[in-house]
């Protein structure tokens, strides 16, 4: 995700925004207002503070970590650092994780933390210490373990601090054979797993192929089914945008704008990515790139002509204020919560679709769970299996070669004969995923003529599944 900076001046309160779609969602529902209750609220939330050396002095850090539901263990859930981070965000973002996980029935709790940070502030060996000791306070606590709370990156953190997390965690369980599943979005080297870093943005553009082939939505939008030829602006050219923006070219649509917090460029003939994302390398922002038109305001950049927008950086970036002036038929959200409820409300009645976050930006920790149970098992996807399917596929073709009297041409024997990497089972296991939860939501929004919307659907999903879990735990009768 992208450094986007949301206007301190701005009132927003995004854990209230969740519990008021929960809210929503629950009345379409039949369960008791106390389980309702126990699903909606936040199990645990820690602060804590703890001073670091920099420079000749010391400063004092600000953190937390939140699990919001123990309805499933371990919980998940990525760790932001950012300055923008508050104790409000880090239980929102929990709230979501665990209906996220319900949507794309991915077994995990949800769980949140965050570091009040800005990384561009720190030096990288002070990076590393804040990680390390905010891993010791968490191990501390019982807020970490592979089946207690799992983090993962996300704003601001990547590979290289899940790597940081992982040994601190490991030196202090030296006994636990299973400590490098304490959290995910590790580097390959380091018992991660193929995929994992690009797996949020493909599955953005999974759920954006998803909702375009159905012919029927499309036609009341006015549009021909398929991503071929759709015009499409994402905002923000991170982790999650940059992939998302990749993968959605290479299904055929037409990435026409992209915006980042320097501001935004437009060419209605398409943008190519990887070029954008080179010039912004070079020059340090994606203004002035060939061809394109300067916003220098980043919200101006939404506003253009579109088929789908896929606002990809932070929280509350369309709102009642902008949502009117946008010209898409379609919102894939890749960020967490990015669209205020006000602003949803409007546009759905200006005719549009938005393809909710709780599932559209599933795709992380849907391969973070592949992750993990790859460190459960300590046994790489495809090890196992690959060389005997590539030779039972094998004397498959002789077989039939010898039968037919047909030869195929190298190229064809390799194709037919080619066993799955680690890779193509994980990107197997997403699509799979993303395709069977999308039209999940979509039946519940169809057959319930009182469910307004593809989030309403996803929230009802997600509330019945959690009950489940508590009464087959027989913590709710």
């Amino acid at each position: 995700m992208d450094n986007l900076a949301i206007a301190e001046s701005q009132d927003t309160h995004f854990f209230d925004d969740v519990c008021k779609n929960f809210d929503h969602a629950a009345q379409f529902t039949k369960h008791d207002a106390g389980l309702l209750d126990q699903i909606k609220s936040c199990n645990s939330v820690y602060r804590f503070r703890f001073p670091i050396r920099k420079g000749n002095g010391f400063e004092v850090i600000d953190a937390w970590r939140v699990e919001h539901s123990h309805h499933q263990s371990p919980t998940k859930g990525g760790i932001r650092y950012s300055e923008m981070v508050n104790e409000d965000e880090v239980m929102a973002l929990a709230a979501l994780m665990t209906y996220k996980c319900a949507v794309v029935n991915v077994p995990f709790g949800g769980a949140k933390g965050g570091i009040k940070i800005n990384s561009k502030n720190y030096t990288v060996q002070e990076l590393e210490n804040i990680t390390r000791r905010y891993t010791v306070e968490l191990t501390k606590k019982n807020f970490l373990g592979p089946n207690i709370d799992v983090p993962a990156p996300d704003y601001g953190s990547g590979e290289r601090e899940m790597s940081w997390i992982a040994d601190t965690y490991a030196t202090m369980n030296p006994n636990q054979g299973d400590a490098l599943g304490c959290v995910t979005g590790k580097p390959i080297a380091l018992h991660g797993i193929a995929g994992r870093r690009e797996a949020t943005g493909r599955g953005v553009a999974i759920a954006a192929r998803e909702c375009v082939n159905v012919a029927e939505d499309m036609q009341r939008l006015g549009l021909t089914p398929g991503l071929a030829g759709k015009r499409v602006i994402v905002q923000g050219l991170g982790n999650v945008g940059y992939y998302s923006a990749k993968f959605l070219a290479e299904f055929g649509a037409i990435i026409v704008g992209l915006c980042e917090y320097e501001g935004a460029i437009y060419n209605a003939d398409g943008l190519d990515v990887e070029a954008v994302f080179q010039h912004r390398k070079a020059t340090g922002s994606i203004l002035n790139f060939e061809g394109a038109q300067n916003f220098t305001k980043s919200s101006e950049g939404l506003e253009q002509p579109c088929d789908i927008l896929v606002p990809a950086a932070l929280e509350n970036q369309i709102t009642a204020d902008n949502v009117r002036n946008l010209q898409a038929k379609i919102i894939v959200e890749g960020a967490n919560g990015p669209t205020t409820p006000e602003a949803e409300a409007a546009f759905y009645e200006m005719g549009g679709i938005i393809v909710p976050d709780m599932y559209a930006n599933a795709g992380g920790v849907t391969v973070s769970y592949f992750e993990w149970l790859k460190n459960l098992s300590h046994v790489s996807f495809g090890r196992m299996n690959r060389r005997f399917e590539e030779n039972s596929n094998l004397n498959l073709v002789n077989m039939v070669e010898g039968i037919t009297g047909v030869t195929l041409n190298p190229q064809q024997r390799a194709t037919i004969i080619k066993g799955a990497s680690e890779l193509e089972l994980v990107n197997s296991g997403l699509e799979d995923t993303m395709i069977r939860s999308y039209h999940e939501i979509r039946e519940t929004f169809k057959t319930n003529p009182n469910i307004d919307t593809l989030r309403t659907a996803a929230f009802v999903l997600a509330i019945n599944k959690i009950a489940v879990s508590y009464q087959n735990l027989g913590v709710w009768p």
